[in-house]
């Protein structure tokens, strides 16, 4: 029983919410170098990224937030290493999970020394419930079940990478919305009252494959 519930909290983590459908590019979130992005673009995959619902558990704030996505792709590549798998796009994504991870955790060291004690309550006891929802994953026996909740496993929310890059570099201002940088909260899309090219082109680029 503890199996199946932890399967299905991995397979929920796919299904997008009508607002997450909003940052459908947000995720899986990949670690990568992002040095060519224009402020715009980083702006709007920001706002996008923040106006989509988080899957259900995770916390609200940055710093609880980082902790919780560090906890969470660390169950996931512990999983993946006790397939010990010799697959290609197994290891790879294990790989980039640890890059994730470091990411997370360098923020998390970063900006620890600003957050209050409530605050680091708040994390530890985010990143504790969600490495707990692989203990039944990890637990199991059958390596067949272990390799299905792996490949299930959808990946983080958008939030995670920008929140991680706020607490790391001590952003307090508000996340931009999608009226600030002229979506359409309904649909994602550029409103007819927008100011036209640069909006829709930074999205391009944003959603653009390996930007």
């Amino acid at each position: 029983m503890a199996l199946r519930s932890a399967l299905l909290l991995v397979a929920a983590m796919t299904v997008l919410s009508p607002a997450a459908t909003l940052a459908q590019d947000e995720g899986p979130m990949i670690t990568a170098n992002r040095a060519a992005e224009t402020a715009e673009a980083l702006k709007i995959r920001e706002a996008m990224a923040y106006a989509a619902e988080l899957p259900r558990g995770a916390p609200q704030g940055d710093y609880p937030l980082v902790a919780w996505c560090e906890a969470l792709i660390k169950g996931h590549i512990a999983l993946g290493e006790s397939l010990q798998t010799s697959d290609a796009l197994d290891l790879d994504i294990i790989r980039l999970g640890k890059l994730e991870a470091v990411d997370f955790n360098t923020a998390l060291a970063v900006a620890g020394a600003r957050q209050s004690a409530a605050v680091k309550a708040m994390a530890q006891q985010a990143a504790t419930a969600a490495a707990g929802q692989w203990a039944p994953l990890l637990a199991q026996q059958d390596v067949k079940a272990r390799s299905e909740a792996f490949g299930l496993f959808f990946g983080l929310p958008g939030r995670c990478e920008h929140a991680a890059r706020r607490i790391r570099e001590n952003i307090t201002a508000a996340p931009a919305t999608l009226k600030d940088v002229g979506l359409d909260a309904a649909t994602g899309l550029q409103r007819p009252d927008g100011s036209g090219g640069p909006v829709q082109a930074a999205v391009s680029r944003a959603a653009a494959p390996g930007s």
